[in-house]
């Protein structure tokens, strides 16, 4: 196979586990990463099986002048576009948050939109520009693709993180719908599983907060979701000619208190929050269609495995506070 693809965002999480998978199916890569001349962001990349014949790293910023995408994407036939900022706690939400995620996303359709070597592109957009638009998320409520989070909503919230997610998804949409560019969105839940990038991503450090000595655990149902999952989705709607539009990816919805007991099942010896973070009933857990990503090949990994998958990777990347015994 001689296809050359990009993908944004390649030193992250899950743009780590996407270049990986890529190189093993025979893919020229080629990914942007913010600073090539950080070895936390090129090293596990450069150490991968078919790194060196066929993935090539290059600096590019979602904030940069227009343009900033053109060698990035010029030649390839697919694009992933992955790179967003992924954090709950912000002091400017427009620059940390809303700025990256929208005019990034424009910055690289653009680059695509110039490039009639593309034939597809792939969106990691997230549920968390699906499911969040006032309805009420518990046992009645089903989440499909249908849903969209409501910018108003999000604001009201200072849901920050769901908001830059939603209007990038959206206004990636006009786009493509303008330009006559084939797209396809995928929209997971919050993603688990083993680290591939030394540096502790978002997702994952929710999980090392609960085994590093907190004192409780949040009042939150989250949606969860296994990383070599998604990244297949990711693949599957590049490869399969009938996908279209968007695929949720949510293995289940879990509140925080069944975490906590997952990890107290695989992992007796933890010292576990006992309490929630406050004194209000637990939120309800509610259901996410996966009718469509079933639909296209996507094998769902049980969350009790994506839990044990990440705990035993912070360990081996010496993130745990805890004895090694654990």
């Amino acid at each position: 196979m001689s296809t050359t693809v990009a993908v944004t965002g390649g030193s992250g999480f899950i743009g780590s586990w996407l270049v990986k998978c890529l190189l093993q199916r025979g893919y020229n890569v080629k990914a942007s990463i913010r600073n090539p001349n950080d070895p936390r962001e090129t090293n596990h990349l450069l150490a991968l099986d078919g790194a060196k014949e066929r993935l090539t790293l290059i600096g590019a910023d979602l904030l940069g002048p227009t343009g900033s995408f053109d060698s990035l994407i010029n030649g390839c036939e697919g694009v992933f576009h992955m790179a967003s900022p992924f954090f709950f706690e912000t002091k400017d939400p427009q620059a940390e948050l809303l700025d990256p995620a929208l005019k990034g996303t424009l910055n690289v359709l653009g680059s695509v939109a110039k490039t009639p070597s593309v034939k597809r592109v792939v969106l990691t957009s997230s549920e968390a520009a699906v499911s969040f638009n006032g309805t009420p998320l518990n046992e009645d409520a089903f989440v499909d693709e249908s849903w969209w989070s409501d910018n108003d909503y999000c604001i009201k919230n200072k849901f920050w993180y769901l908001l830059s997610k939603t209007i990038a998804e959206d206004a990636a949409w006009k786009f493509v719908k303008e330009k006559g560019i084939d797209m396809v969105t995928i929209n997971p839940a919050s993603v688990l599983g083993p680290l591939l990038q030394p540096i502790l991503n978002t997702s994952c450090a929710n999980i090392l907060n609960l085994i590093n000595g907190a004192e409780t655990f949040q009042n939150e149902t989250w949606g969860f979701v296994n990383v070599k999952d998604v990244v297949d989705a990711h693949i599957l709607a590049y490869e399969t000619p009938s996908a279209n539009g968007r695929y949720l990816m949510v293995e289940r919805t879990a509140h925080h208190s069944e975490i906590v007991k997952i990890l107290r099942e695989l992992y007796p010896t933890l010292k576990l929050p006992e309490k929630s973070s406050d004194d209000k009933p637990f939120a309800p857990t509610y259901h996410v269609s996966q009718e469509r990503a079933k639909s296209l090949g996507v094998k769902f990994t049980p969350l009790k495995e994506s839990i044990r998958e990440t705990v035993e990777s912070l360990k081996e990347n010496n993130f745990l506070k805890v004895p090694s015994d654990v």
